[in-house]
């Protein structure tokens, strides 16, 4: 399935955010970077362009390995430094292991059912899993037009997803964590959620 425009091309992905998370956009990134200390061996899954990379952890010395379904990204962030792998992570395959494993705004991309990935993400981190996730956003608008719109630019290429979460959901979804779940905060002006599970 083809990707959308937004997903082909950097710069309109990145645009894209800017514009959606205003004057909150670099703050999405700095609540990640806050746990993760220099040296650490970082896992970014749907890592994108790995603006969180690239923009806010290049400087810290850490060990980063992105993955993502999208090559020309990928080939990006290994010409940047970074270290990327092409990966279709729907494919029920272990994880590479990292101190932190990370996952920014895509878990919606494996419902119905993330538990899966989440349990992956587990299996692979030696200290924490790091994900947030949006809880407001264009694809669950009560506008059709506006919705429709959301969903189709945010394909990745495994088609045009048509649920998103909601905060009472994520917490729902996190609760089955119990004890794992150390800290849990909305970020970037209240778009996302950010949750922190110990291993």
């Amino acid at each position: 399935m083809s990707t959308s425009l937004i997903y082909r091309n950097r710069i309109t992905y990145e645009l894209l955010l800017r514009a959606l998370y205003g004057r909150h956009y670099a703050a999405r990134y700095r609540a990640i970077v806050q746990f993760i200390p220099d040296g650490a061996a970082v896992v970014d899954l749907c890592c994108g362009p790995a603006t969180l990379y690239t923009r806010f952890l290049c400087e810290n010395s850490v060990d980063y390995l992105g993955l993502d379904i999208n090559s020309g990204f990928i080939a990006r962030l290994n010409r940047a430094g970074g270290r990327g792998e092409v990966r279709n992570l729907h494919a029920d395959t272990p994880l590479p292991e990292g101190d932190f494993v990370i996952m920014q705004a895509s878990l919606y991309h494996f419902l119905p059912e993330p538990r899966p990935v989440i349990d992956r993400m587990l299996a692979a981190a030696r200290s924490q899993v790091i994900i947030t996730e949006p809880v407001r956003n264009m694809a669950t608008s009560n506008n059709r037009v506006l919705a429709m719109l959301g969903r189709r630019l945010t394909n990745a290429g495994d088609g045009a997803q048509a649920h998103r979460f909601t905060e009472v959901r994520l917490d729902e979804l996190f609760r089955d964590y119990g004890p794992r779940v150390q800290q849990q905060s909305l970020i970037a002006g209240g778009r996302e959620k950010l949750y922190v599970l110990s291993i």
